[in-house]
């Protein structure tokens, strides 16, 4: 019992001594119009290193307005997490890879998160 407590223990002290600087690591958005779309982008962002991670939710709908329309539309949302100074060139992957005339990429900055985990991501995602 005493080495499960020590490790819990030094596993705590571990998380809440790790460092974040606010802003470092942002999550992007960007909407695809069905699975194939959106997993050929997520590996496509992976492998060239421009986000350590990339969620596909599917089924989203989307209510717009697009040239003077009202559209609604199902699509496929991609929740990516990456660091800020990456977005630039992410963005310009999704532009030149999404069939969309305009695709949606946007990004919040991630203020506080689990600590190993945001480290993970500065781990992956080269600066």
């Amino acid at each position: 019992m005493l080495p499960v407590l020590r490790w819990m223990g030094l596993r705590a002290f571990s998380m809440a001594t790790q460092t974040y600087s606010s802003g470092t690591h942002s999550a992007a958005f960007v909407t695809c119009p069905n699975d194939t779309v959106a997993k050929e982008l997520a590996r496509g962002i992976v492998e060239k290193k421009l986000a350590a991670c990339v969620n596909i939710v599917p089924q989203i709908t989307s209510v717009y307005e697009w040239q003077g329309k009202i559209e609604e539309d199902s699509e496929v949302l991609l929740m990516i997490k990456t660091r800020s100074s990456k977005i630039p060139a992410l963005a310009e992957y999704v532009r030149s890879n999404h069939p969309y005339e305009v695709a949606e990429v946007i990004s919040l900055p991630i203020d506080q998160g689990n600590p190993p985990y945001l480290k993970w991501i500065g781990d992956v995602v080269p600066e």
